[in-house]
């Protein structure tokens, strides 16, 4: 994802399109983006300090208690008004300049994974059974290094800026959590950032408008219990694998065609675009004495096609021979997806490019297949915003950041990439 041929790609998208641009103004002052970069440099040291510890006393969700103690206490060193136990551990932090001005807020995940796999690194976990699988340590990290920065900066910023430390991000739960623990009558952003770490080199960062992964329900298909049940079901699984526009030998299968140049993700001519899937494995057939149900997982890339599925296999059900005995079609599991406001996401990424250079920036064609996702989903409901990935790797020393994986690490050298992107990103951000 990050050759030559991608960047010099990438580069050109973005004279096209306008994100780079010699004739944008900015209000903010250039020198405040040195600033922001001698702050980083001068704090990186006490930053991977803190990371190692979070790595080594890692918590699951919700149980995050020492690690929100500790969040707590350094915002409060840098003068920051501090509120705690939202939504559970749930830590936010405002830092109000006193002038008028845009209010902006920057989220942290901060649970760490259930895990029995030996960690990888010298500073490994002291807890058993608990590891940082999925970099939310790191996370936590910069979003505290950003909020060092910020400190640092307040004469020179207007506005308010925010940052939310959230708990429980794994079950998917702690977002919602701290929405109905009154998270957004407590704070007022204008606009949301965050990001995650990804299986990419340090200088990297990536993102895209609208969806970035593949939203999933479950598809329940409910017909009268009657002598008809192995018809019905039989109609009902070929039915639902109708749905499937992805052919079985497609490359599409193949997790290696994420990263592709020419197919991957990060290509115009992505495959992981306009598809539906079915997963097989988890159809599976429930019966009580007066119903039948037929439960499948279903994901897509598109929205307009999970609107128009219900209404569609009901529409085929009522000309089958199955009509009389159908009760209903619904989806029985929805959850929020991630979506990236189109005109936020161009501007962060022409903010960033400016200063940082668009080689450093890998925009995305493709929508995640995987499965994945990430609650913050549930912010971007009520306030827009952008969701970045932010590379982790070096790769010729064999770090590899992909969440979740046996062997997962981190070159601590995106700690230094996403405060000062993201720094700059936020005071960018209050001045436009």
């Amino acid at each position: 994802m990050t050759s030559k041929i991608i960047r010099l790609t990438l580069t050109v998208q973005f004279l096209l399109l306008g994100f780079v641009s010699c004739g944008q103004s900015t209000k903010s002052e250039p020198s405040i983006h040195a600033k922001i970069q001698e702050q980083t440099h001068e704090i990186f040291d006490s930053l991977v300090t803190i990371r190692r510890d979070f790595h080594m006393n890692p918590e699951v969700s919700g149980k995050e208690k020492r690690t929100s103690e500790k969040i707590a206490k350094y915002l409060l060193s840098l003068g920051y008004e501090v509120k705690r136990g939202i939504g559970g551990y749930g830590v936010v932090g405002t830092l109000d300049t006193g002038k008028k001005g845009k209010r902006i807020a920057w989220r942290a995940d901060i649970d760490a994974m259930p895990s029995d796999i030996p960690d990888v690194v010298e500073f490994a976990s002291k807890n058993e059974g608990v590891r940082h699988i999925c970099g939310h340590d790191v996370n936590t990290t910069i979003a505290l290094g950003i909020a060092n920065v910020m400190a640092s900066q307040k004469e020179e910023l207007t506005g308010v800026v925010y940052f939310i430390f959230q708990p429980s991000e794994e079950p998917y739960t702690g977002a919602k959590a701290m929405i109905d623990d009154g998270l957004f009558e407590m704070i007022t952003p204008d606009e949301i950032y965050g990001s995650h770490i990804a299986p990419m080199a340090t200088t990297m960062i990536s993102t895209k408008p609208e969806w970035m992964f593949a939203d999933y329900k479950v598809l329940n298909i409910s017909f009268k219990n009657s002598s008809k049940n192995e018809s019905i079901i039989a109609y009902s699984k070929e039915l639902i694998m109708s749905l499937q526009n992805v052919e079985p030998s497609s490359k599409f299968w193949n997790p290696q065609s994420l990263s592709d140049p020419n197919i991957g993700l990060a290509s115009p001519n992505t495959i992981f675009k306009n598809y539906t899937f079915v997963n097989q494995d988890r159809i599976k057939v429930e019966k009580t004495e007066n119903e039948i149900s037929i439960k499948a997982y279903i994901g897509s890339s598109e929205k307009e096609k999970f609107d128009a599925i219900l209404p569609q296999l009901k529409q085929k059900i009522s000309n089958s021979k199955f009509a009389k005995s159908l009760i209903e079609v619904e989806y029985t599991y929805e959850r929020a997806n991630l979506y990236n406001d189109k005109t936020l996401t161009q501007n962060s990424l022409a903010h960033i490019a400016q200063i940082y250079g668009a080689e450093n920036i890998i925009l995305l064609h493709g929508i995640m297949a995987d499965y994945r996702g990430d609650d913050f989903a549930y912010y971007q409901e009520k306030v827009p915003g952008v969701y970045f990935y932010l590379g982790g790797s070096d790769f010729q020393k064999g770090i590899l950041s992909m969440p979740h994986a046996p062997n997962f690490q981190v070159d601590e050298n995106c700690i230094r990439t996403g405060v000062n992107y993201f720094s700059s990103l936020i005071v960018e951000r209050l001045f436009n």
